[in-house]
C-alpha cells in the first residue's frame, strides 16, 4: 500500500504556522532593538542621598540629625 502524494496540511494548521512565525519574528524584532537601544544609565548611587522628592525637600532631612552620646 502505498500512500498518496496527497498533502494532508489543512488551511487552518497552516494559518496557524504562518501566525506564529509571524510572532516569533516581531519577538525577535523588539528583542534586537532592545538589546541595540541605548542604555539608560542609573544615577550614580551617592545620588540618592542628595535627591529630592518633588516638594523641594530632601529625602535625607526627614531623619533626624544623630546626636553624640557621651559616656558617663
Amino acid at each position: 500500500m502505498a500512500s498518496s502524494g496527497k498533502k494532508k496540511t489543512t488551511m487552518a494548521k497552516l494559518t496557524r504556522e504562518s501566525k506564529l512565525r509571524e510572532r516569533r519574528l516581531d519577538k525577535q524584532a523588539r528583542k534586537d532593538a532592545r538589546k541595540h537601544a541605548p542604555a539608560a544609565q542609573p544615577d550614580e548611587p551617592g545620588d540618592m542621598l542628595n535627591a529630592t522628592n518633588g516638594e523641594g525637600a530632601t529625602l535625607g532631612a526627614a531623619q533626624p540629625a544623630l546626636e553624640a552620646v557621651a559616656e558617663g
